[in-house]
This record gives structure tokens, C-alpha cells and sequence, in this order.
């Protein structure tokens, strides 16, 4: 696609680029962009080989968001995210694919996405998602997110079945006295982004905006040294924090915080149904 014209600075438009060989699922984005005023589109591929040529170009537009599906037919979305973090360090990648694995998570986290979708979330919310993004958000679809932590819970819990046979002296999870370093509110806010929940959620159930919750969130990543919510749940599994906050001598409210079953970054969880990406 052509690029568009420089739009006045004070629109401040995000600038998207999509890599998705799926026409269904192409068209269908490129045409939930185009009603999208504060969103503008700078090109649309079907491939690897295009998408890196744009990302490439000497005259190409800087990019806000670039949202990649990892199984292109020519390459790995993979290279597409690091060429994109390397060219334009403040861009934010967001992988929008049907591989739910851990592998492909991780290695997506590794390469620099900031956020990782399944397919399976209609167009419209796909735009949802872009702006929570483009607000320093890291959204993350909850059947990721809940694999992550099952993942972690399984280490975690190997972890404390070895330490308990090398010593009868009872001592707290790796590094959880590290979490001290967030304070009360900063803990609660990493329970619940490590649960799933969106910043809207977040902040109905503590009672804040969802502004005070995005600074909250910067503040986690920036003491965890991570970039995304995925990273900040992943290094907080590893560093005990999650554990540390999920005490059982420590009940958690259930009038305030969301039911598990509720969370949702707007990710259906079953097949796409009608007015979805097309594919599952």
C-alpha cells in the first residue's frame, strides 16, 4: 500500500504497519484500521520478504505499532520484530497469531514484542488492543498469560519440592524479599496484570483510574527491567514475587478483585465467531 501524507503533529495518529499473509484476516484489519480516525496505516503485507523490504526502505515512515503474524509462508514473523525494535527502538511490535505455545511466546518476548494476541479476537478488538498498546500497555491474550503462570507455577513448584528435601529449615521463595522494592500497591497491580487482567479491570478492582494503573505498570517494569506485561510476569515467577504475593496466610478480597473467569484483554477464548480475524 501507498503511504500515506504526513498528518499534522498535533493529531498525533498512530502509525501501523501489518504483516499477515491470511487475506481474510488481512482484509479484515485493514478495513477495521481504516474506520479508526486516530490510527493511520502506512502498508499492509502478505510476507516476509515484503514486510522486510518496507521495514528496510531508506524513505520508510517510522512506525508506532507493527502488528506481525509469526507463520509467514517465506520467514519467521520473529525477524520482522527484531529488524522493527533495531530500526525504530521506540516502535512496539504485537504478534497477532494462532500458535498459543510457550515456545513461540517466549521467543516473541525475546525477539521485543510487546504484545501477543490470538487470532481468535475480532478485528474491532484487535484496534482495542493497538491503542492499549500504543498507551504503554502490553496486551496479552488470557489464554497466554494463563499458560505462562501454569509454566511458572510447575518450576515453581519443583523448585520448593527440591529446596524441601535439601533442608528442613523453611526459608521464603527465591528472591521473594526482592518484591519489598515494589511497594504495596505496585505488588497488588503486578497479582493482577500477572492474572490476566486489563488496566480497566485493574483499576475497578483497586478503585483508581486506569492512568494511575498505567503508572503502576511503568514503575514494575522499569524496577523488574522488563518491556512488557509478559515480562513482567515471567521474571516475576522467576524471582518468587508472584508466590510471595499469593501467601496462603495472606487471603485475597473477592469483592474487589476480578473473578479469573472475567479477565479478559477483550480475547475470546473460543473460536472466532462472526465479524472476527477469520481464523482460530
Amino acid at each position: 500500500m501507498s503511504l500515506l501524507p504526513p498528518q499534522p503533529a498535533s493529531d498525533a495518529p498512530i502509525y501501523i504497519a501489518i504483516v499477515e499473509d491470511d487475506d481474510e484476516c488481512r482484509a479484515a484489519l485493514v478495513s477495521a484500521l481504516s474506520e479508526a480516525a486516530d490510527m493511520r496505516l502506512v502498508w499492509a503485507a502478505s510476507s516476509h520478504a515484503q514486510a522486510y523490504q518496507e521495514l528496510t526502505a531508506p524513505d520508510a515512515v517510522p512506525l508506532d505499532v507493527v502488528l506481525v503474524d509469526l507463520g509467514l509462508p517465506d520467514g519467521s514473523g520473529l525477524d520482522l520484530i527484531v529488524t522493527t525494535r533495531t530500526r525504530w527502538p521506540e516502535s512496539a511490535p504485537m504478534v497477532c497469531t494462532i500458535f498459543a505455545d510457550e515456545t513461540s511466546v517466549f521467543k516473541a518476548m525475546e525477539a521485543g514484542a510487546l504484545g501477543y494476541l490470538l487470532k481468535d479476537l475480532p478485528a474491532h478488538k484487535v484496534i482495542e488492543e493497538i491503542r492499549h498498546l500504543h498507551a504503554d500497555g502490553s496486551p496479552i491474550s488470557p489464554k497466554i498469560a494463563r499458560k505462562i503462570l501454569m509454566l511458572a507455577a510447575s518450576s515453581a513448584s519443583a523448585t520448593a519440592t527440591a529446596t524441601a528435601t535439601a533442608s528442613s529449615t523453611p526459608f521464603p521463595p527465591p528472591d521473594a524479599a526482592a518484591s519489598m522494592a515494589l511497594s504495596p500497591r505496585e505488588r497488588e497491580v503486578l497479582r493482577l496484570i500477572g492474572q490476566g487482567h486489563t488496566t480497566d479491570e485493574a483499576a475497578r478492582a483497586l478503585g483508581v483510574t486506569s492512568t494511575t494503573v498505567l503508572t503502576f505498570v511503568r514503575r514494575i517494569y522499569r524496577k523488574l527491567q522488563v518491556n512488557s506485561r509478559a515480562e513482567a510476569i515471567h521474571v516475576a515467577h522467576q524471582r518468587g514475587f508472584l508466590l510471595a504475593l499469593d501467601h496462603p496466610n495472606k487471603p485475597r478480597s473477592a469483592d474487589n478483585t476480578p473473578s479469573a473467569h472475567g479477565a479478559s484483554t477483550g480475547t475470546a477464548t473460543g473460536a472466532a465467531g462472526a465479524g472476527g480475524t477469520g481464523l482460530t
